[in-house]
């Protein structure tokens, strides 16, 4: 006969292991998704000209906001349908993720850069230039007595500029879609602390030198390895998790 005690430790082992499998696929899928993605080279971009810890924070902010708001989508998902039906459609979305990618990998040159950097520079040119001229006349008409305030001001302008091309970025994203059916399929406090650690680790990587990485890795690279990552999810998905 089997105790109290054994019955809760069996419970919190099982759980445990319910959040590290969605811990450990939340963060490889991040990696694989936004390494080289448009939030990638904003941050990156960004970074080159302005703080780098007030673009991290405006970045990551924008990014943890999008992603609860994901797993709160997946969570409502199994109250609409069956379980085993969110789980089929996550399997299913992985592979179609995974299935663009290569493709476009295919399509790619081995050579090639990813056209996000070359997007998000004509994306972000009007504002830079704007944001120059304000500078040269606010440093012409400022005094040495409100030169720390403006530097605040700035740095509170710049922290929602990277909090508003990060979120409009991401919303609607292939990394957004897969954190939906991730939530659905697993654990969603899982998947929010991995999703949170991969988007702060490639966060962090595009500005200390998200720019040097992105002229160094080919896009074409990037897109295999991502769609490998999302097929290997897929699969495993489909053929091998018990939702019974």
């Amino acid at each position: 006969m089997i105790s109290i005690k054994e019955k809760l430790s069996h419970l919190s082992s099982s759980d445990d292991l319910s959040f590290l499998s969605a811990f450990f696929n939340s963060v490889a899928m991040i990696l694989a998704t936004e390494i080289g993605d448009k939030t990638f080279f904003i941050a990156a971009i960004l970074s080159m000209k302005h703080d780098r810890l007030v673009i991290f924070a405006g970045s990551i902010l924008a990014l943890i906001c999008m992603t609860i708001l994901s797993s709160m989508m997946g969570m409502v998902l199994p109250s609409l349908l069956p379980r085993q039906y969110t789980h089929i459609i996550g399997g299913v979305l992985f592979l179609y993720f995974g299935s663009r990618l290569l493709l476009d990998a295919r399509a790619m040159k081995g050579d090639k850069c990813s056209d996000e950097l070359e997007e998000v520079e004509h994306e972000l040119l009007d504002t830079s230039n704007k944001k120059n001229e304000e500078d040269i006349e606010s440093n012409i008409n400022t005094t040495a007595q409100s030169s720390l305030k403006s530097a605040l001001i700035d740095n509170e302008k710049i922290f929602m500029q990277a909090l508003t091309l990060t979120f409009l970025a991401e919303w609607g994203d292939r990394s957004q879609i897969a954190t939906i059916a991730l939530a659905a399929a697993k654990d969603p406090l899982g998947v929010n602390v991995g999703a949170i650690l991969g988007h702060s680790i490639c966060t962090g990587m595009a500005v200390i030198g998200g720019r040097m990485l992105a002229t160094s890795i080919s896009e074409k690279t990037i897109s295999i390895f991502g769609g490998v990552i999302f097929w290997i999810f897929g699969l495993h998905s489909l053929l091998f998790e018990d939702v019974s």
